[in-house]
């Protein structure tokens, strides 16, 4: 059995005059045949800012978070069998008839990387294969159309028993870890701040660009 968590950093906007629009859009895959390690790390870190701060925390979401807490939580994650995948964007190469149509791009862009995953052979493509995407739309259609799409395509290209589940990283912790890393890739190509991309480095199988 193989969990695969997806996660995404940036944003799928092509107004670069507004500030908050970002120049890299990032999906990230943490794959491995295991989760309950990925938790427990979630959890010890979650329980070790709950004892410092004497309060109750909802979720680990990296960009609020210390520094000191995303360097706990990345080594951690680096003792464990797991590895990593990546698809980055430099955004102002994407063609443009894919600008007003941001759940076909990234539903083609997490296609590709479920391909290379598949096809490289970094998981077992015997075994059944669940894939936990972090929830990025409410919109219930816009979730069925993605499942639906992702499934036709593994199914009738390679034959692939897959589960596909979109859930909070409240709902599935080890999304949280996938948000840690999907932070510290962006950071990288977004700010040129490769700091805690490092510290991950070694557990990164794959890291590759799309529309270079």
């Amino acid at each position: 059995m193989a969990y695969l968590f997806l996660d995404e950093s940036g944003d799928l906007g092509f107004n670069f005059s507004k500030k908050k629009t970002s120049h890299v859009f990032v999906i990230t895959c943490l794959f491995t045949q295991d989760k309950r390690p990925i938790e427990k790390i979630v959890k010890k870190t979650h329980f070790e800012l709950r004892r410092k701060y004497k309060k109750k925390f909802g979720i680990l979401h990296c960009v609020k978070e210390k520094p000191i807490t995303r360097v706990r939580l990345l080594k951690r994650l680096c003792e464990k069998d797991c590895g990593i995948t990546i698809i980055y964007l430099n955004k102002k190469k994407v063609y443009t008839k894919l600008h007003d149509e941001k759940a076909v791009l990234y539903n083609y862009v997490t296609n590709i990387l479920l391909d290379r995953i598949c096809t490289k052979k970094l998981i077992s493509t015997q075994d059944h294969i669940h894939l936990v995407v972090s929830r990025r739309e409410t919109n219930k259609f816009m979730n069925e159309n993605f499942k639906s799409y992702i499934n036709s395509r593994t199914k009738s290209k390679r034959n692939i028993d897959i589960s596909i589940n979109i859930k909070t990283p409240a709902e599935e912790k080890s999304l949280q870890a996938a948000d840690f890393i999907s932070w510290s890739i962006f950071r990288k190509y977004e700010y040129g701040d490769d700091s805690y991309y490092r510290l991950i480095k070694n557990k990164i199988i794959e890291e590759a660009p799309l529309f270079p």
